[in-house]
């Protein structure tokens, strides 16, 4: 199947590493060009030679989380890019914790990064988006059911998902789709992190791998051949939905 990608222009944050840059990978793959941003100037730089530079990928450093990252990026989107065809929204999973134990300002500072920052990069990107454009959300599948130990998440990315859902009602007159995309458990160094944090990561790991259908963790270029999927013209018609990509891992429908 041919995606339609070829030409088309994409902005991604979080896309230095993991399911970020993994969704560059595949746009660039078939023929997008592509503006990857992290908060690491070196991880940016680093991720920009593995796409293979100019003219397919080129890259800034910028945290959403700053209220000024939003006209910088988009800035440098339509410079770079010329016509922005879409955007893959991705940031740093919040602080692990529990409920009870997650001190306020672990919760505000999520606030800002979680839903704030990218809020703030939707309002300034749509105004030079046209008839055809995307914007995808990298969201998790505790938007559907609670992720043991990472209480931010189970709060914040169920309130994003929904406000997704609006946005696709609001933008769809204008021909522009607003999705959400759910992974589970994929082999990133998030996950490695998150595990190491269990004090027995080798126990967790086989923990999750015997409560998801597949009985493994996926791998990142599982999510970004979807996510680039979603972003392409082959999607046209898929508009205000969440995708989860876990293996069958969520209950939920």
């Amino acid at each position: 199947m041919d995606l339609g990608l070829g030409g088309r222009g994409f902005l991604l944050t979080g896309a230095s590493r993991g399911l970020g840059f993994a969704t560059a990978r595949a746009l660039v793959d078939d023929g997008a060009r592509v503006l990857v941003s992290s908060r690491s100037a070196d991880g940016v730089g680093s991720a920009v030679d593995a796409l293979g530079g100019e003219p397919a990928a080129t890259g800034v450093a910028a945290d959403l989380a700053d209220p000024d990252a939003a006209e910088r990026l988009v800035g440098e989107a339509r410079t770079r890019l010329g016509q922005v065809d879409g955007a893959l929204i991705s940031v740093g999973g919040p602080k692990p914790g529990s409920v009870l134990d997650t001190p306020e300002d672990a919760w505000r500072t999520a606030v800002d990064s979680v839903l704030l920052g990218p809020l703030r990069l939707v309002r300034t990107l749509v105004p030079h988006l046209g008839d055809g454009a995307v914007i995808a959300f990298v969201l998790s599948i505790s938007v559907r059911q609670p992720v043991g130990h990472l209480a931010i998440s189970n709060g914040l990315r169920p309130g994003l998902a929904m406000t997704a859902k609006a946005l696709a009602d609001e933008l769809g007159p204008r021909g522009i789709r607003v999705l959400g995309l759910l992974p589970g458990t994929i082999a990133t160094d998030r996950i490695t992190e998150i595990e190491a944090a269990s004090g027995d990561p080798a126990a967790m790991r086989a923990r999750t791998e015997a409560s998801i259908p597949l009985r493994r963790v996926g791998r990142p270029e599982e999510f970004g051949r979807v996510a680039a999927f979603a972003l392409s013209p082959a999607a046209s018609f898929l508009n205000g939905t969440m995708i989860a990509v876990d293996g069958g891992a969520t209950r939920a429908l």
